[in-house]
């Protein structure tokens, strides 16, 4: 007899949004772990029962609820049985638009009103139980920045449990890389903006990143920064990353290149004078808080450091602007510069009324990062080439760097 298959979860969601997704989801009902094995599938899950099918690979877990015993994300007691209905595993869900199915011949199984909230592009808890879950906060919030361009919104009663959730302590139960995990996937989406101002709003960000949720409230120079506070600037600059460059590389360096405003005394604002250097310590505790990876963190701080020096790039002298670029990467490779360029860029576009200005800094400094680069090893002994001593070591490295900033004054300020 075939096993009772349903597909369910974002295989679902995304097929009836006609979205793209790479993973697909089963569910299998009025089973046992023994058949499964029996079938020759594979046991993955250590929690409750998950089986990789012994051709496709695909996930296929064992219906089953779930109840809740103690504190966090982990804190549940999970029943699964051959008698666990489909809509009882569907109930466990986060959101409806989550809590769908598809049978073997196509039907939909909707049970909590999953495709009416597509079609309203609502974001809705499937139960009250949703608030048993602390990770639930930032997977909706990761959802609405997947969602956004498609005009989702999450629902005033799911930002209210969401709201009581985050009161309870349970986001101090998170795993600091469950909360990294979730938030390396919602700076990957087109709006990673909406995941920080959804956590805003619900009271988390506080609790997850206080470093950022501070930024909002503190005033900025009217003049340059006429969107506001430095919270609303963030939210535009990433905005602005993610277009310039889908990339959470980028993204975390320019949701944390300002947390120096945070750090300004009050009687100095709304100015930030050295902002720049105030940032780094506090991006380094981020990134210790959240376990970020060190290619995250390596941008993040040349971002928060130099971001000014990158704005006012023509104005600086040649022995600057090579020390610059040379902080920047730009003469070791490509990919770690032009990230820097983008952040800095979404960082000058990241303001009301200047969405669409021009960048002129990035190409002068992929101009001057191609002068810097011509002058090599080869080039430099080239001069010495009647002499019987030639610069070796630290001395060729000087004679190296003295040919890239004559190289460059052309170019730069005097």
């Amino acid at each position: 007899m075939p096993l009772e298959c349903y597909l369910v979860g974002g295989a679902v969601r995304d097929t009836l949004l006609k979205y793209p997704f790479k993973e697909r989801d089963w569910v299998v009902v009025g089973s046992s772990p023994e058949e499964l094995l029996e079938l020759g599938y594979t046991q993955v899950g250590k929690d409750f029962p998950v089986f990789l099918h012994p051709t496709t690979k695909e996930e296929y877990a064992l219906a089953r609820t779930e109840r809740k015993t103690a504190a966090g994300y982990t804190g549940f007691d999970v029943h699964y049985a051959p008698d666990v209905t489909l809509e009882e595993d569907l109930q466990r869900r986060d959101l409806t638009i989550n809590a769908m199915a598809l049978g073997d011949t196509g039907e939909l199984i909707d049970p909590y009103g999953g495709q009416k909230d597509l079609n309203a592009r609502v974001l809705r808890h499937v139960s009250a139980a949703f608030k048993e879950d602390p990770l639930r906060i930032l997977r909706v919030a990761r959802f609405a920045a997947r969602y956004a361009q498609l005009g989702f919104q999450v629902a005033d009663e799911t930002i209210e449990l969401m709201q009581a959730l985050a009161t309870t302590g349970e986001l101090t139960t998170l795993p600091k890389e469950r909360i990294w995990v979730e938030t390396e996937r919602a700076l990957s989406e087109s709006r990673p903006d909406v995941y920080i101002s959804v956590l805003h709003e619900c009271g988390a960000l506080e609790q997850l990143m206080p470093e950022v949720s501070v930024l909002f409230g503190i005033p900025q120079s009217a003049k340059h920064h006429p969107e506001g506070d430095v919270g609303s600037h963030l939210l535009l600059v990433l905005r602005r990353a993610a277009q310039l460059a889908q990339n959470s590389v980028v993204s975390f360096a320019a949701l944390t290149h300002d947390l120096g405003k945070g750090a300004t005394p009050e009687q100095q604002l709304p100015s930030h004078k050295g902002h720049e250097l105030a940032g780094l310590p506090l991006v380094k505790t981020l990134c210790d808080r959240l376990a970020v990876p060190k290619r995250f963190q390596q941008l993040a701080e040349l971002t928060c450091e130099h971001h000014l020096d990158c704005h006012r790039a023509k104005d600086l002298d040649a022995g600057a602007l090579l020390a610059l670029l040379e902080k920047a990467g730009a003469l070791k490779g490509q990919e770690k510069f032009e990230m820097f360029l983008a952040c800095c860029e979404a960082d000058s576009r990241g303001r009301t009324g200047y969405e669409d200005i021009e960048y002129p800094q990035a190409e002068f400094l992929r101009t001057a990062a191609a002068k810097a680069r011509a002058v090599d090893a080869a080039s430099v002994l080239l001069k010495f080439e009647d002499d019987l001593e030639k610069p070796r070591g630290a001395k060729l490295g000087d004679a190296i760097r003295a040919e890239r900033i004559r190289a460059l004054e052309s170019m730069a300020a005097p």
